[in-house]
């Protein structure tokens, strides 16, 4: 059986994507390119944006690999954010058995270099502690539920939203410091309309 990629994932044979047609889904390239940006979105918030990249790619091979199973009218956004979310839990388990770095790397994953907005911002979510990083991003970039954002992370579902509520008036804090907060805004939203544009 051939090869190929689908969007930027590696697929090692044709039998998957033909299993997930006839379990009447729309194709696996569908999927990527209806949600890989919010998913992508969601590992940076969580894992950072150094390790974002593996997050995404190894949450779409497992979600390739799974697809033909998952059951027709399932919740495919929220279906790929757990994954992700289990992905994360990987990497931070891996990356506490690993020796920490002695300097850190002057520029980001993705061309993002320190002083670029974006990087400040992932820096701001990277600061929160974990439970409101994560709630966070859950919640408002992957757009789950607040009781299945407190599946996935433990507790209450009031906990998830109070942990979410305390994480965005934290950002908020944050980016409402100094004198350039309006054009932080501004720049947040023109890369928001560039992007819609280009997908039209």
């Amino acid at each position: 059986m051939g090869g190929g990629v689908v969007a930027g994932v590696a697929v090692s044979g044709a039998p998957v994507a033909v299993r997930a047609v006839a379990a009447g889904h729309e194709p696996f390239e569908a999927v990527v390119a209806a949600h890989g940006a919010t998913v992508l979105r969601v590992c940076r918030a969580v894992v950072g944006p150094d390790a974002a990249d593996d997050a995404w790619s190894e949450t779409f091979l497992a979600a390739l690999r799974a697809y033909p199973a998952l059951p027709a009218g399932s919740d495919v956004r929220a279906w790929l954010v757990t994954i992700a979310h289990r992905k994360a839990v990987d990497q931070h388990r891996a990356a506490a058995r690993r020796p920490a770095p002695t300097a850190e790397l002057p520029e980001r994953a993705g061309g993002e270099l320190l002083g670029d907005w974006r990087a400040d911002l992932w820096e701001a979510v990277g600061e929160l502690p974990a439970k409101q990083r994560r709630c966070v991003a859950y919640h408002h970039l992957g757009g789950l539920p607040y009781a299945e954002v407190a599946a996935l992370v433990g507790g209450s579902e009031a906990a998830a939203r109070r942990a979410a509520a305390d994480g965005v008036r934290a950002l908020r804090r944050a980016w409402g410091d100094g004198g350039d907060s309006g054009d932080r805004n501004d720049r947040v939203h023109g890369d928001q309309r560039s992007e819609r544009e280009e997908q039209r």
